[in-house]
């Protein structure tokens, strides 16, 4: 079992929800934590609640939106932490629409900081990482990367790239030293997009809580998954009942489809679509 003690771990998207709860989660088990946000502000709340806790961490403000400047990211953490030994791709945004009433600025932001950001910063570690022969990127994806969400096309693209990236990059490090990990969530009711919102999500889609999430990263750490799935549901073991309703659109494409408007996925995006949303960037975990 791998070991967090002592690593340098970075986390994008960490000044709210389940990004800050990460934080707290790895700093527990030992890590030494540099927080990126675009919120100053918040990111020194959660880089003191660990502190305080006994922990490690700091707090980098940053806007991965701007993949062009990661590499100046990333000379600041070097110099003020070391050499990275975790990075957790977290950052992302969300905006639930129809699609022809997306803008382009929508569609590339969604993009740009799901998917590019992440493959842009883990493009720049990897060097240092081969060098050294150990690392692990961990790409937080969606249970949208793996079946369409109606009104959420954008994001479920962008998720969808991430994992498919991932998995490329897992072939072409093997053997290497170098891990990837994919954390697949679905709704995350307490901490996630749900909290924000004034519609609940249907019992049988399947809603998670952030500790599961947190918790799912640790594990694909301590014990180099490829790949953790989170859905928590009415039953024991729900979330066997989701992957075999995602293997089942292998065979029966349309299927899944049918039980998304069954279960009521599609009814909960379109209610999401409220018109004030439509320039409303929603941050991801």
């Amino acid at each position: 079992m791998t070991t967090l003690t002592n690593t340098t771990v970075v986390i994008t998207g960490a000044s709210r929800g389940v990004g800050a709860l990460m934080a707290q989660t790895l700093a527990r088990h030992g890590a030494k934590i540099v927080a990126v946000a675009r919120s100053a502000e918040a990111l020194d709340q959660v880089c003191d609640d660990i502190c305080r806790a006994g922990g490690q961490a700091l707090a980098i403000p940053f806007d991965v939106s701007e993949v062009e400047r990661l590499p100046v990211l990333l000379q600041t953490i070097e110099a003020r932490a070391g050499a990275v030994d975790i990075l957790i791709n977290n950052a992302g945004i969300e905006v639930y629409q129809a699609f022809q009433d997306y803008t382009l600025t929508d569609i590339q932001a969604i993009l740009s900081v799901n998917l590019v950001a992440a493959m842009e910063l883990t493009r720049l570690l990897l060097p240092g990482f081969l060098d050294r022969r150990r690392g692990h990127v961990v790409n937080i994806t969606s249970l949208a990367g793996k079946k369409g969400h109606p009104y959420d096309s954008a994001y479920s693209a962008s998720k969808a790239g991430l994992l498919m990236w991932g998995n490329a990059l897992r072939q072409e490090l093997v053997g290497t030293g170098v891990q990837i990990s994919a954390v697949c969530p679905g709704y995350v009711g307490d901490l996630g997009l749900l909290a924000d919102s004034q519609v609940p999500a249907p019992n049988w889609a399947g809603v998670s809580t952030a500790e599961a999430v947190a918790a799912a990263v640790v594990r694909a750490l301590q014990h180099d998954q490829a790949e953790v799935l989170i859905n928590q549901g009415p039953l024991p073991l729900f979330s066997i009942f989701t992957r075999l309703l995602l293997a089942t659109e292998q065979l029966f494409p349309t299927f899944p489809d049918i039980t998304n408007r069954w279960l009521g996925v599609t009814r909960l995006n379109q209610q999401r679509t409220a018109p004030r949303r439509r320039s409303q960037v929603l941050m991801h975990r």
